[in-house]
């Protein structure tokens, strides 16, 4: 990342814009995030069959897999992350450039351990996420990621090719493993890693597709949002325009809300067609849209008051108002809650949201 784009970043301010969707109806399990109820805190080691790690893998007589998943993300070399991050421009028609720019994860076995059955590479980890990849016949098989601040993550590894998990807590050292269900709750240790991350930019663990937000250059939400991005003349724009389009034409599933598939994360075009979803699909569609607008976003998940949600924040230049439900009052952002927005004056928003104390963050992605 260029030393110019780090002092330009440092000038913005973080932006707010919390997709939380039925307050009281959506739980745990209706946001899609992790399953702790099928995920044991006290796993197995038994069974690990992990080998030295490679960072040469013609070491070993096992060439690199290049494939970073096969669920709609290419396999070619990513952009230049500085094309991706150095913020939007304006064309002779004074509107924003709106050409989408789609990080690509790549694999190479650059760095990298493996065994018979899994491998997990982390080549890229000062770009912000390691890739991860299991070819064995356990039906189930999970994924932890630790971060440095003790968060963790678990996720499903669905085993069809190498899906990418992002590492969204900055430097230090992530605890990377694989587990192999054994029976019921039991989980067996498969493959295991210590990653030691320097991150290079700090914006680029939330500019790549990841597992929770899986999009590619041929995603159709990458189109809408390009599409939505056409007549806005700046990133705040293309915030509202991707808001306003999401909040009028996605309906919540109550149905899919009530019972969840175990692991459950989003297939952002799926949502874009069907036109209904949950928190997390809202959370997912918007997010996929502006990263593919070079628009740095978080999805996160966590709880207001007692109910469990997700929302994303970005990273914008401008400052001012976003549909009159973000308000920046010259020093901080205030949060409020879309869905409230539709219903509620803007007095028992502000009071609710206040300065964002009513929303506790648990992950972000």
């Amino acid at each position: 990342m260029t030393g110019n784009w780090n002092k330009h970043m440092k000038k913005q301010r973080l932006l707010y814009l919390p997709i939380l969707y039925m307050l009281v109806l959506c739980s745990m399990t209706g946001c899609g995030a992790d399953s702790p109820g099928d995920f044991p805190e006290a796993v197995s080691p038994s069974g690990s069959r992990q080998q030295s790690a490679q960072t040469n893998p013609s070491a070993s007589g096992q060439s690199a897999q290049t494939n970073p998943s096969d669920q709609g993300q290419s396999t070619q070399s990513s952009p230049s992350n500085d094309a991706a991050t150095e913020g939007s421009t304006v064309t002779d028609n004074n509107y924003r450039d709106n050409t989408p720019l789609c990080l690509v994860p790549v694999a190479d076995g650059t760095k990298e351990t493996h065994n018979n059955v899994a491998s997990i590479d982390y080549s890229h980890a000062s770009e912000g996420y390691v890739c991860a990849n299991y070819t064995g016949n356990c039906p189930k098989v999970k994924i932890r990621v630790t971060s440095p601040d003790s968060t963790v993550y678990t996720y499903d590894l669905h085993g069809n090719g190498y899906e990418v998990f992002p590492l969204s807590s900055g430097n230090g050292d992530y605890e990377v493993t694989i587990y192999e269900n054994i029976s019921g709750t039991n989980y067996s240790t498969c493959l295991y890693e210590k990653v030691s991350a320097t991150i290079t930019d700090e914006f680029t663990p939330f500019l790549y597709p990841n597992q929770y937000v899986n999009f590619s250059a041929d995603s159709r939400v990458v189109a809408k949002g390009a599409e939505l991005a056409a007549t806005a003349a700046s990133d705040l724009e293309v915030i509202t325009n991707i808001y306003d389009y999401i909040t009028a034409n996605i309906t919540y599933d109550y149905a899919k809300a009530s019972d969840p598939p175990t692991g459950y994360t989003s297939d952002v075009d799926a949502i874009l067609d069907s036109g209904t979803g949950i928190c997390l699909d809202y959370a997912a569609v918007m997010t996929s849209m502006l990263r593919s607008q070079r628009i740095p976003t978080r999805l996160e998940v966590g709880y207001a008051q007692d109910a469990y949600h997700a929302w994303i924040s970005v990273y914008t230049e401008e400052t001012g108002w976003l549909n009159g439900i973000i308000e920046f009052d010259g020093n901080v952002w205030t949060l409020v809650d879309p869905t409230f927005g539709a219903n509620t004056d803007n007095k028992t928003l502000k009071k609710f949201i206040g300065d964002g104390s009513n929303y506790i963050l648990q992950k972000m992605y």
